[in-house]
């Protein structure tokens, strides 16, 4: 599959271009500067030149063209971004992974987007697209370090199932990762808002927690 990576000169897009190049998928690092783009693809093979990772360069809309696409701008600029490339997008799956997020006096607090969460208003602004939230609760280090395991849960949401199943296998290719269905797009709420909740603990104890769900056989 070929996917297309939106804002993947930043750490989570970064992060996400590695994970995928390095479980066989071709990907494209996205950007609004084709040079910035080209940059960072170079920085990434260069990091691991001992890895076959298939990754190239363009503009968002290249990025765009791709089968399937991920967002993963800062969640101010997912609304836009999206709808700059909505040409490219109606009938593909398009995962957004942005977190609204501020801190506050030293501490991460939610915010609550137009429509509820991020992914919803990516949702409105490319309607003819099946927007999923997911990849909201991994943290950029332990996914752009493709020599170990994530081992975390992923939530996906959407309110198209066959997308839910489409990003589900994606995520099962990634070691250590397992993919849980967690229902219509209205909970990606919920799933944005509690990454504050991972940030403060991180904060607070000098680590990087996981989500793991027990009671749900493999």
């Amino acid at each position: 599959m070929d996917i297309g990576v939106l804002g993947a000169t930043g750490p989570a897009g970064r992060a996400m271009v590695l994970r995928l190049a390095s479980v066989g998928f071709d990907v494209a690092v996205g950007s609004r500067s084709a040079a910035r783009a080209a940059e960072t693809c170079d920085e990434l093979l260069a990091e691991f030149p001992d890895h076959d990772l298939s990754i190239r360069s363009g503009d968002n809309g290249e990025a765009a063209d791709c089968e399937l696409v991920i967002i993963a701008t800062p969640w101010e600029a997912a609304p836009e971004v999206a709808s700059s490339v909505a040409r490219h997008l109606n009938r593909k799956v398009v995962i957004c992974m942005s977190n609204a997020l501020a801190r506050v006096a030293g501490e991460f607090q939610p915010l609550v987007p137009p429509r509820g969460s991020v992914s919803a208003n990516v949702q409105a602004m490319v309607p003819g697209a099946y927007v999923v939230a997911a990849m909201h609760h991994v943290p950029a280090v332990e996914l752009g370090a493709i020599e170990d395991e994530v081992h975390s849960d992923v939530l996906i949401c959407s309110d198209h199932p066959w997308a839910v199943e489409s990003v589900s296998r994606i995520v099962e290719k990634i070691p250590g990762a397992r993919p849980l269905d967690a229902g219509r797009l209205s909970n990606a709420t919920a799933i944005e808002a509690f990454t504050a909740v991972m940030l403060q603990l991180n904060t607070r104890y000098k680590t990087r927690v996981a989500v793991r769900f027990i009671g749900i056989d493999d």
